[in-house]
């Protein structure tokens, strides 16, 4: 377990992050049960001349302080964010998930105001500082994944430690196939959407962020996305854990939206505000390790063999014009198992049950048949 704790700081430390002499690190988490991973990092951060701090927050104490927070809290959480953006170069965030209903009963009205009162902050911690998310790995993880917890365990470590600079380089066909194209179609069970990327960077994401990554994402143009889409894994987003979510487009913009259960809710997230119902990301999932759902957008976001087509704020590094408060990944799995699909560019097939079938891409394929 050390080993792979150590392996795993130094990737962080030395690739995703490239800190230098002089830089300051914020880490935050949010339970000392992550205090293995936090113990390699530091010396591999101050061997690196750097400054560090580090940030817990206790979930039980956060969650009632927004139940209960006034415009003087939520001042004071905008002016917490603007500290930090203002006095650290880089992030990590490691978050130990043991219940992810811990903040559903925060009101709609106080998740609207403490995103609009901290998305500047969350915009330039994103695009403008160095960054890292992810989260330990936990006994809830564990049995979402129906996984042993010691079996899990070994699992998180072998994906978040995968060979990013090779992953990277064989990507790199793929990019450039999505910096040529125009036209995107998505056909799966209830799902037939067709947008437009041309124009948009494209970015392969090779463990600089996310941890687990492997990943490429670009943009739809704002208005160009027309047609329905129905997404097969669950989703927790702001304390609720969403089934079946179904949205339909016009012109860019969401005009319907369903769920299996809490459509109320789902609606609200749609109306925080207009770039909500816009979407902010488009990307394809190519972690060779991460195969099935486990409700974790983290790791669901990166199956190989699916899509997500985020509502929301994009990133400047492929930037459609759409700002928001909220940023959500939604997952679709394409792969047989999961009731396959299509994916076109320019109406030409590039995959097919989550199965690249150009020569040129069949490497991203992996162990997949």
């Amino acid at each position: 377990m050390q080993e792979d704790l150590r392996k795993l700081a130094m990737t962080i430390v030395s690739y995703s992050l490239e800190i230098k002499e002089g830089e300051n690190v914020l880490i935050t988490t949010n339970s000392k049960k992550t205090s293995p991973l936090i113990k390699e990092l530091i010396p591999e951060i101050t061997a690196k001349k750097a400054g560090i701090s580090i940030k817990i927050i206790d979930i039980e104490f956060d969650t009632y302080i927004k139940e209960l927070a006034n415009e003087k809290i939520i001042e004071n959480m905008a002016n917490e964010k603007k500290y930090e953006v203002d006095h650290f170069d880089a992030f990590i965030n490691i978050r130990y998930i043991d219940n992810d209903y811990e903040q559903k009963n925060i009101t709609k009205d106080v998740k609207r105001k403490i995103a609009t009162q901290t998305e500047e902050y969350d915009d330039i911690r994103i695009n403008q500082r160095k960054w890292v998310l992810l989260n330990y790995p936990s006994h809830l993880d564990a049995y979402k994944a129906k996984m042993k917890n010691e079996e899990y365990f070994q699992y998180a470590m072998d994906v978040m430690n995968v060979d990013y600079k090779k992953m990277y380089e064989g990507i790199k066909p793929l990019e450039e196939l999505m910096k040529n194209t125009d036209k995107v179609r998505i056909v799966s069970p209830n799902t037939d959407i067709t947008f437009s990327i041309k124009g948009i960077p494209v970015v392969p994401c090779c463990g600089k962020s996310n941890i687990p990554d492997g990943e490429i994402f670009t943009a739809p143009i704002r208005e160009s996305v027309n047609g329905k889409i129905t997404y097969n894994t669950p989703s927790p987003y702001q304390g609720t854990v969403f089934q079946q979510v179904s949205l339909t487009f016009q012109d860019g913009k969401i005009i319907e939206c369903h769920s299996m259960q809490e459509e109320e809710k789902l609606k609200e997230i749609f109306d925080t505000d207009e770039g909500a119902r816009y979407i902010g990301e488009f990307s394809l999932g190519l972690n060779p390790k991460i195969l099935d759902p486990m409700g974790d957008i983290l790791y669901d976001e990166k199956i190989i063999g699916s899509i997500h087509f985020t509502p929301g704020r994009c990133y400047d590094d492929a930037d459609n014009g759409n700002h928001s408060a909220i940023h959500w990944d939604l997952v679709l799995i394409q792969r047989e198992e999961y009731g396959g699909g299509e994916l076109y560019f320019d109406d030409v097939l590039i995959r097919k049950n989550g199965l690249f079938v150009l020569k040129e891409l069949e490497h991203l394929n992996y162990n997949l048949k």
